[in-house]
Protein backbone atom coordinates (compact mmCIF):
# COMPACT_ATOMS: atom_id res chain seq x y z
CA UNK A 1 0.00 0.00 0.00
CA UNK A 2 0.76 3.56 -1.01
CA UNK A 3 1.01 6.04 1.90
CA UNK A 4 0.72 9.49 0.22
CA UNK A 5 2.17 12.51 2.71
CA UNK A 6 1.35 16.16 3.33
CA UNK A 7 4.29 17.12 1.16
CA UNK A 8 3.40 14.62 -1.99
CA UNK A 9 0.33 15.55 -2.00
CA UNK A 10 1.37 18.93 -2.66
CA UNK A 11 3.45 18.01 -5.43
CA UNK A 12 1.35 15.81 -6.80
CA UNK A 13 -1.11 19.54 -6.83
CA UNK A 14 0.76 21.35 -9.38
CA UNK A 15 1.00 18.47 -11.99
CA UNK A 16 -2.68 17.61 -11.47
CA UNK A 17 -3.53 21.49 -11.74
CA UNK A 18 -1.22 21.96 -14.97
CA UNK A 19 -2.82 18.92 -16.55
CA UNK A 20 -6.42 19.52 -16.19
CA UNK A 21 -5.87 23.68 -17.69
CA UNK A 22 -3.93 21.91 -20.76
CA UNK A 23 -7.26 19.55 -21.05
CA UNK A 24 -9.66 22.08 -20.41
CA UNK A 25 -7.65 25.13 -22.24
CA UNK A 26 -7.75 22.57 -25.13
CA UNK A 27 -11.02 21.14 -25.29
CA UNK A 28 -12.86 24.61 -24.55
CA UNK A 29 -11.70 25.37 -28.12
CA UNK A 30 -12.13 22.06 -29.66
CA UNK A 31 -15.63 22.29 -28.83
CA UNK A 32 -18.23 21.60 -31.94
CA UNK A 33 -21.64 20.78 -32.66
CA UNK A 34 -21.75 17.67 -34.94
CA UNK A 35 -23.24 18.08 -38.49
CA UNK A 36 -25.73 16.33 -39.22
CA UNK A 37 -23.98 14.13 -42.42
CA UNK A 38 -25.73 11.61 -44.49
CA UNK A 39 -22.52 8.96 -45.32
CA UNK A 40 -22.65 7.40 -48.63
CA UNK A 41 -21.06 4.35 -49.98
CA UNK A 42 -18.08 4.09 -52.28
CA UNK A 43 -20.25 3.13 -55.08
CA UNK A 44 -23.01 5.87 -54.30
CA UNK A 45 -20.21 8.01 -54.43
CA UNK A 46 -16.94 7.68 -56.14
CA UNK A 47 -15.30 5.88 -58.68
CA UNK A 48 -11.26 4.20 -59.47
CA UNK A 49 -9.41 7.31 -60.79
CA UNK A 50 -6.05 5.73 -61.54
CA UNK A 51 -4.55 2.57 -60.95
CA UNK A 52 -7.68 0.52 -59.51
CA UNK A 53 -5.56 -2.08 -58.54
CA UNK A 54 -4.10 -0.04 -55.72
CA UNK A 55 -7.72 0.54 -54.23
CA UNK A 56 -8.89 -1.65 -52.20
CA UNK A 57 -12.80 -1.54 -50.75
CA UNK A 58 -14.26 -3.06 -47.85
CA UNK A 59 -17.04 -5.40 -47.79
CA UNK A 60 -19.58 -3.57 -46.51
CA UNK A 61 -18.27 -0.75 -49.61
CA UNK A 62 -18.07 2.18 -46.68
CA UNK A 63 -14.27 2.35 -46.49
CA UNK A 64 -11.73 2.14 -49.29
CA UNK A 65 -8.23 2.59 -48.96
CA UNK A 66 -5.79 4.16 -51.07
CA UNK A 67 -2.26 2.01 -51.89
CA UNK A 68 1.02 3.75 -53.02
CA UNK A 69 3.81 1.23 -53.74
CA UNK A 70 6.83 1.10 -55.98
CA UNK A 71 4.41 0.23 -59.08
CA UNK A 72 2.10 3.57 -58.53
CA UNK A 73 0.20 5.78 -56.19
CA UNK A 74 -3.99 5.18 -56.57
CA UNK A 75 -6.87 7.70 -56.35
CA UNK A 76 -10.81 8.21 -56.83
CA UNK A 77 -12.93 10.51 -58.35
CA UNK A 78 -16.56 11.24 -57.83
CA UNK A 79 -18.94 9.77 -59.85
CA UNK A 80 -20.86 13.64 -60.41
CA UNK A 81 -19.62 17.15 -61.25
CA UNK A 82 -21.37 19.30 -58.02
CA UNK A 83 -22.04 22.99 -58.40
CA UNK A 84 -20.91 24.15 -55.05
CA UNK A 85 -21.69 21.97 -51.88
CA UNK A 86 -19.90 20.00 -48.57
CA UNK A 87 -17.52 17.68 -49.48
CA UNK A 88 -16.34 15.43 -46.22
CA UNK A 89 -14.55 11.89 -45.37
CA UNK A 90 -12.75 10.61 -42.22
CA UNK A 91 -9.00 10.00 -43.28
CA UNK A 92 -6.10 8.13 -41.41
CA UNK A 93 -2.91 8.54 -43.02
CA UNK A 94 -0.16 6.06 -43.78
CA UNK A 95 2.21 5.26 -40.45
CA UNK A 96 5.37 4.60 -39.88
CA UNK A 97 8.06 6.52 -42.61
CA UNK A 98 5.87 8.70 -44.60
CA UNK A 99 8.80 11.35 -46.10
CA UNK A 100 8.07 12.40 -49.78
CA UNK A 101 4.53 11.04 -49.43
CA UNK A 102 0.98 13.31 -50.03
CA UNK A 103 -2.46 12.46 -49.51
CA UNK A 104 -4.79 14.85 -51.17
CA UNK A 105 -8.68 15.25 -50.65
CA UNK A 106 -9.63 18.16 -53.10
CA UNK A 107 -12.21 19.44 -55.69
CA UNK A 108 -10.99 20.11 -59.12
CA UNK A 109 -12.63 20.18 -62.79
CA UNK A 110 -8.98 20.31 -64.41
CA UNK A 111 -10.23 17.23 -66.81
CA UNK A 112 -12.94 19.85 -67.98
CA UNK A 113 -11.43 23.00 -68.29
CA UNK A 114 -7.40 22.05 -68.41
CA UNK A 115 -6.21 25.39 -69.01
CA UNK A 116 -9.03 27.55 -66.44
CA UNK A 117 -9.53 25.40 -64.28
CA UNK A 118 -10.80 25.57 -61.20
CA UNK A 119 -9.40 23.90 -57.60
CA UNK A 120 -10.09 23.67 -53.36
CA UNK A 121 -7.31 21.32 -51.53
CA UNK A 122 -6.54 19.54 -48.56
CA UNK A 123 -3.13 18.00 -49.03
CA UNK A 124 -1.57 16.19 -46.06
CA UNK A 125 2.41 16.42 -46.40
CA UNK A 126 4.40 13.18 -45.58
CA UNK A 127 6.65 13.44 -42.25
CA UNK A 128 9.69 12.29 -40.77
CA UNK A 129 8.98 9.53 -37.87
CA UNK A 130 8.50 11.24 -34.86
CA UNK A 131 8.35 14.69 -36.69
CA UNK A 132 4.54 16.25 -35.84
CA UNK A 133 2.58 15.92 -38.95
CA UNK A 134 2.08 19.09 -41.80
CA UNK A 135 -0.64 19.64 -44.47
CA UNK A 136 -1.70 22.63 -46.54
CA UNK A 137 -4.92 24.25 -48.00
CA UNK A 138 -5.13 25.72 -51.45
CA UNK A 139 -7.61 27.98 -53.66
CA UNK A 140 -7.54 28.31 -57.52
CA UNK A 141 -9.75 29.98 -59.93
CA UNK A 142 -10.29 30.01 -63.39
CA UNK A 143 -6.55 28.54 -63.83
CA UNK A 144 -5.20 31.10 -61.33
CA UNK A 145 -2.24 28.46 -60.15
CA UNK A 146 0.77 31.21 -60.23
CA UNK A 147 -1.45 33.30 -58.04
CA UNK A 148 -2.06 30.35 -55.64
CA UNK A 149 -3.39 31.29 -51.73
CA UNK A 150 -1.78 27.91 -50.11
CA UNK A 151 -1.90 28.15 -46.20
CA UNK A 152 0.13 25.62 -44.15
CA UNK A 153 -0.06 24.46 -40.58
CA UNK A 154 0.64 21.33 -38.25
CA UNK A 155 -1.76 19.09 -36.73
CA UNK A 156 -2.37 18.92 -32.87
CA UNK A 157 -2.30 14.96 -32.97
CA UNK A 158 -1.13 12.49 -34.80
CA UNK A 159 -3.00 12.06 -38.35
CA UNK A 160 -1.83 8.09 -38.68
CA UNK A 161 -3.32 6.97 -35.42
CA UNK A 162 -7.02 7.54 -35.90
CA UNK A 163 -9.55 8.28 -37.96
CA UNK A 164 -10.33 12.05 -38.44
CA UNK A 165 -12.82 14.20 -40.10
CA UNK A 166 -11.87 16.61 -43.20
CA UNK A 167 -14.38 18.56 -44.72
CA UNK A 168 -14.58 21.52 -47.61
CA UNK A 169 -17.48 24.18 -47.97
CA UNK A 170 -17.91 25.56 -50.97
CA UNK A 171 -20.47 28.10 -51.58
CA UNK A 172 -20.86 30.73 -53.91
CA UNK A 173 -20.72 33.16 -50.69
CA UNK A 174 -17.03 31.54 -49.39
CA UNK A 175 -15.22 28.75 -48.56
CA UNK A 176 -14.51 27.00 -45.17
CA UNK A 177 -11.81 24.67 -44.50
CA UNK A 178 -12.41 22.13 -41.75
CA UNK A 179 -10.78 19.54 -39.59
CA UNK A 180 -13.21 17.58 -37.01
CA UNK A 181 -15.74 20.01 -37.39
CA UNK A 182 -13.38 22.84 -36.30
CA UNK A 183 -13.23 25.38 -38.96
CA UNK A 184 -9.61 26.15 -39.69
CA UNK A 185 -9.71 28.75 -42.81
CA UNK A 186 -12.01 30.82 -44.40
CA UNK A 187 -12.01 32.56 -47.54
CA UNK A 188 -15.07 34.63 -48.08
CA UNK A 189 -15.70 35.79 -51.69
CA UNK A 190 -14.32 39.18 -52.91
CA UNK A 191 -15.59 41.03 -55.88
CA UNK A 192 -12.12 42.44 -56.48
CA UNK A 193 -10.96 38.71 -57.11
CA UNK A 194 -13.30 38.03 -60.21
CA UNK A 195 -12.52 34.63 -61.57
CA UNK A 196 -9.54 33.91 -58.84
CA UNK A 197 -12.99 32.68 -56.85
CA UNK A 198 -14.07 29.12 -57.48
CA UNK A 199 -16.88 29.29 -59.60
CA UNK A 200 -17.53 26.23 -62.08
CA UNK A 201 -18.53 22.93 -61.79
CA UNK A 202 -16.38 20.08 -59.80
CA UNK A 203 -15.53 16.96 -58.88
CA UNK A 204 -13.94 15.44 -55.80
CA UNK A 205 -10.41 13.61 -55.70
CA UNK A 206 -8.88 11.61 -53.54
CA UNK A 207 -5.44 10.41 -53.89
CA UNK A 208 -1.86 8.92 -52.65
CA UNK A 209 1.00 9.59 -54.51
CA UNK A 210 5.38 10.29 -54.51
CA UNK A 211 5.52 13.62 -54.44
CA UNK A 212 9.29 13.03 -53.43
CA UNK A 213 10.90 16.26 -54.98
CA UNK A 214 9.16 18.87 -53.19
CA UNK A 215 6.63 17.18 -50.24
CA UNK A 216 9.10 16.77 -47.23
CA UNK A 217 11.50 19.38 -45.64
CA UNK A 218 11.73 20.69 -49.87
CA UNK A 219 12.59 17.33 -51.10
CA UNK A 220 15.33 16.43 -48.74
CA UNK A 221 13.61 13.74 -47.69
CA UNK A 222 12.20 11.19 -50.42
CA UNK A 223 9.92 7.95 -50.50
CA UNK A 224 11.02 5.10 -48.73
CA UNK A 225 9.88 2.27 -50.38
CA UNK A 226 11.50 -0.20 -47.89
CA UNK A 227 8.02 0.72 -45.67
CA UNK A 228 5.08 0.22 -48.81
CA UNK A 229 2.86 -0.44 -48.95
CA UNK A 230 1.60 3.49 -47.75
CA UNK A 231 -2.24 3.29 -46.95
CA UNK A 232 -4.40 5.65 -46.78
CA UNK A 233 -8.08 5.02 -45.44
CA UNK A 234 -11.19 7.07 -45.87
CA UNK A 235 -14.59 6.63 -44.98
CA UNK A 236 -18.21 8.23 -44.06
CA UNK A 237 -17.91 9.58 -47.26
CA UNK A 238 -20.04 12.97 -47.74
CA UNK A 239 -20.84 14.49 -51.02
CA UNK A 240 -23.60 17.05 -50.54
CA UNK A 241 -24.18 19.47 -53.35
CA UNK A 242 -26.14 20.04 -56.73
CA UNK A 243 -25.50 17.70 -59.04
CA UNK A 244 -24.76 19.02 -62.84
CA UNK A 245 -23.45 18.51 -65.93
CA UNK A 246 -20.42 20.42 -65.95
CA UNK A 247 -20.33 21.54 -69.99
CA UNK A 248 -24.18 22.11 -69.89
CA UNK A 249 -24.53 26.12 -70.61
CA UNK A 250 -27.85 25.96 -68.60
CA UNK A 251 -27.05 25.86 -65.25
CA UNK A 252 -29.81 23.12 -63.23
CA UNK A 253 -32.97 25.08 -62.17
CA UNK A 254 -33.05 22.62 -58.83
CA UNK A 255 -29.72 24.37 -58.26
CA UNK A 256 -31.16 27.52 -56.89
CA UNK A 257 -32.98 25.35 -54.03
CA UNK A 258 -30.38 23.25 -53.32
CA UNK A 259 -27.78 25.94 -52.90
CA UNK A 260 -30.50 27.86 -50.47
CA UNK A 261 -30.47 24.66 -48.37
CA UNK A 262 -26.46 24.30 -49.03
CA UNK A 263 -26.90 28.16 -47.46
CA UNK A 264 -28.95 27.02 -44.20
CA UNK A 265 -26.66 24.52 -42.90
CA UNK A 266 -24.83 24.84 -40.01
CA UNK A 267 -21.23 23.96 -41.66
CA UNK A 268 -22.30 26.83 -44.08
CA UNK A 269 -21.45 29.54 -41.06
CA UNK A 270 -19.29 29.89 -38.34
CA UNK A 271 -20.45 30.37 -35.30
CA UNK A 272 -18.77 32.49 -32.18
CA UNK A 273 -17.46 29.62 -30.96
CA UNK A 274 -15.99 28.26 -34.20
CA UNK A 275 -14.19 31.67 -34.51
CA UNK A 276 -12.62 30.78 -31.23
CA UNK A 277 -11.74 27.48 -32.08
CA UNK A 278 -10.49 28.68 -35.48
CA UNK A 279 -8.60 31.21 -33.87
CA UNK A 280 -7.21 28.59 -31.12
CA UNK A 281 -5.89 26.42 -34.35
CA UNK A 282 -4.25 29.49 -36.39
CA UNK A 283 -2.62 31.15 -33.69
CA UNK A 284 -0.54 28.28 -32.66
CA UNK A 285 -0.37 25.75 -36.08
CA UNK A 286 -0.91 27.70 -38.73
CA UNK A 287 3.27 28.36 -40.20
CA UNK A 288 3.00 29.81 -43.45
CA UNK A 289 0.04 32.25 -45.09
CA UNK A 290 0.20 33.40 -48.45
CA UNK A 291 -1.88 36.87 -47.14
CA UNK A 292 1.61 37.87 -45.07
CA UNK A 293 4.23 36.76 -47.91
CA UNK A 294 4.74 41.05 -48.83
CA UNK A 295 7.25 39.03 -50.68
CA UNK A 296 5.19 37.22 -52.93
CA UNK A 297 1.98 40.11 -52.73
CA UNK A 298 3.33 43.37 -51.67
CA UNK A 299 -0.33 44.19 -51.87
CA UNK A 300 -2.30 41.20 -49.65
CA UNK A 301 -5.02 39.26 -52.39
CA UNK A 302 -8.26 41.48 -52.15
CA UNK A 303 -9.77 38.50 -49.78
CA UNK A 304 -7.11 38.32 -47.30
CA UNK A 305 -7.97 39.86 -43.87
CA UNK A 306 -5.17 40.92 -41.88
CA UNK A 307 -5.05 40.35 -38.13
CA UNK A 308 -2.83 41.78 -35.99
CA UNK A 309 -2.49 38.75 -33.99
CA UNK A 310 -1.36 36.77 -36.55
CA UNK A 311 0.95 39.07 -38.55
CA UNK A 312 3.08 40.05 -35.99
CA UNK A 313 3.75 36.02 -36.04
CA UNK A 314 5.25 36.49 -39.20
CA UNK A 315 8.10 37.47 -41.53
CA UNK A 316 7.60 39.12 -44.52
CA UNK A 317 7.87 36.30 -46.32
CA UNK A 318 4.51 35.00 -45.06
CA UNK A 319 6.52 32.29 -42.40
CA UNK A 320 6.93 32.27 -38.96
CA UNK A 321 9.73 34.16 -37.13
CA UNK A 322 12.66 32.45 -35.81
CA UNK A 323 11.01 32.92 -32.52
CA UNK A 324 7.92 31.75 -32.45
CA UNK A 325 7.06 28.23 -31.39
CA UNK A 326 4.09 26.30 -32.42
CA UNK A 327 1.43 25.38 -29.44
CA UNK A 328 2.16 21.89 -29.82
CA UNK A 329 5.87 22.77 -29.08
CA UNK A 330 4.84 23.90 -26.07
CA UNK A 331 2.15 21.84 -24.83
CA UNK A 332 4.64 18.60 -25.24
CA UNK A 333 7.01 20.94 -22.97
CA UNK A 334 4.64 21.24 -20.06
CA UNK A 335 3.57 17.50 -20.00
CA UNK A 336 7.01 16.23 -20.27
CA UNK A 337 7.05 17.83 -16.51
CA UNK A 338 4.48 15.47 -15.18
CA UNK A 339 5.80 12.35 -14.47
CA UNK A 340 3.84 9.05 -15.62
CA UNK A 341 2.85 7.67 -12.76
CA UNK A 342 1.59 10.91 -11.36
CA UNK A 343 -0.46 11.86 -14.62
CA UNK A 344 -2.58 8.56 -13.87
CA UNK A 345 -2.73 8.69 -10.37
CA UNK A 346 -4.01 12.16 -10.73
CA UNK A 347 -6.04 11.62 -13.92
CA UNK A 348 -7.71 8.77 -12.65
CA UNK A 349 -8.51 10.24 -9.44
CA UNK A 350 -10.17 12.92 -11.20
CA UNK A 351 -12.48 10.65 -13.87
CA UNK A 352 -10.36 12.48 -16.87
CA UNK A 353 -8.10 9.16 -17.64
CA UNK A 354 -9.93 9.16 -21.01
CA UNK A 355 -7.75 12.13 -21.72
CA UNK A 356 -4.49 10.72 -21.68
Amino acid sequence: MEYWTHSSLQRSVVPLCLLLFLCISTTTFLKAKAFNLTTLTFSDSYSPLFSEFNIRRSPDDKTVHLLLNRFSGSGIISSDYYNYGFFSASIKMPSKYTAGIVVAFYTSNVDTFEKNHDELDIEFLGNVQGKAWRFQTNVYGNGSVSRGREERYRMWFDPSKDSHRYGILWSPRKVIFYVDKIPIREVVRNAAMRGDYPSKPMSVYATIWDASSWATNGGKKKVDYRYQPFIAEFKDLVLEGCIVDPIDQIPSSNCTDQIATLLAKDYSSITSEGRKSMRWFRERYMYYSYCYDNIRYPVPPPECVIISSERERFKSSGGLRSNIRLGATRRRHHLRRITKRQSKTAVAASGLEALI
